[in-house]
């Protein structure tokens, strides 16, 4: 019964580091981490055992982490602004942006922990300042002095249910709410909340191997689609190499040095969907029920190690790509779906963006489980 108990106990405190797929900027709407949680069966063969979600030596899942991300120099181009009013606002020239940078927190909590039922709860906030070269007020497009005076930010909840169905098949679903956009004293009304969510059937033939397929609804590349993933994660015979991965979100390949030192290359679709909120002096902003669709693909590399114990440092350095940083008008009501662009008939951007693509860093420090 003790040993019982105690297995209870691990599952509880693993759970907590289970971080969500949805996305949200990221964050967030279908990226799952699989180190989740430690072995939710019992030794006792009478009982019925379960799936165990976590296969040997995937990377330790985070229960709290705060970071910083920094992009190096690179150039917004904004294109015509077409006004509510059939006004066009000219884009101009591109302006030069020296760095983009903002603060990254998240945590996650357990909210039930048993062998055939795993729920836990999740918040996150992200928030990106940008730096100008040059004065934005010198444009005539609000694009440039939005940004400059206000930035962009996410806030959000989710949450994650592991459901093991027998010792080698399961579901997961994750639901998550997010706030975006230029808000800043004066926070977004609950109507532009983004919902994302994410369902998956898989299995773990193998302790080192785990796969499964399911559907999202996501803003990861800026605008509401609905795609498949593919989940995928394996780890080599002798632990040393392995890959995480959920396509289309995040697929990395893992070079486990030892237990307390990993390195990963891969890339990861980062994006949202931002009202632009604040009002400027001459634009009426809020009126014009305007969203900045902004998806991108960082290819990268990562180092993870232990600092002391449970604490961990994660180090990412690579090349930011811009996938997109449209503007669209969004009049109350259902969101645009466009499926990637392949559906006829939908409204035309209000605005067609251009960004080059800068070197970024990624430096955070988490408390991760045992």
């Amino acid at each position: 019964m003790m040993r019982n108990f105690l297995k209870l106990t691990t599952a509880a405190i693993v759970l907590a580091s289970t971080p969500v797929f949805a996305q949200t900027d990221g964050t967030a709407d279908d990226d799952i981490d699989w180190s989740l949680y430690e072995d939710l069966g019992f030794e006792d063969e009478s009982m019925k055992r379960y799936a165990n979600a976590k296969i040997e030596g995937l990377s330790p899942a985070k229960l709290i982490s705060i970071g910083y991300d920094f992009q190096g120099p690179y150039s917004i181009a904004a294109g015509d602004l077409t006004m509510a009013d059939g006004t066009t606002l000219e884009g101009g020239d591109a302006m030069q942006v020296n760095s983009t940078a903002g603060i990254r927190a998240g945590f996650n909590l357990p909210v039930i922990s048993q062998t055939n039922l795993v729920w836990q709860m999740g918040a996150n906030y992200w928030n990106t300042s940008y730096n100008y070269a040059e004065d934005p007020t010198s444009s005539d497009n609000p694009l440039h002095q939005s940004l400059s005076e206000h930035g962009l930010r996410t806030s959000g909840i989710s949450t994650t249910i592991y459901k093991p169905l027998d010792d080698t098949q399961f579901i997961l679903f994750q639901g998550s709410a997010d706030m975006s956009g230029t808000y800043g004293a004066s926070a977004m009304p609950a109507q532009y909340l983004k919902y994302s969510a994410a369902a998956l059937w898989g299995k773990r033939p193998t302790e080192k191997k785990q796969w499964g397929v399911g559907l999202a609804r996501t803003y990861r590349v800026g605008e509401l689609n609905y795609i498949p993933v593919i989940l995928y994660n394996k780890t080599s015979a002798n632990n040393k190499w392995g890959t995480e991965a959920l396509f289309p979100a995040r697929v990395h390949v893992r070079r486990t040095i030892n237990p307390r030192n990993m390195v990963f290359l891969g890339y990861e679709l980062q994006g949202q969907s931002f009202r632009m909120y604040e009002n400027l002096p001459g634009f009426d902003i809020r009126d014009e029920d305007l969203e900045i669709r902004r998806g991108e693909i960082r290819v990268r590399a990562v180092y993870e190690f232990s600092l002391k114990d449970f604490i961990w440092m994660s180090i990412q350095a690579g090349y930011r790509i811009n996938y997109r940083y449209d503007v669209d008008r969004l009049v109350s009501g259902p969101d645009i779906y466009r499926a990637f662009g392949l559906i006829d008939g939908t409204p035309a951007y209000a605005q067609m963006n251009g960004l080059t693509n800068p070197f970024y860093v990624n430096i955070s420090v988490n408390l991760v489980s045992p």
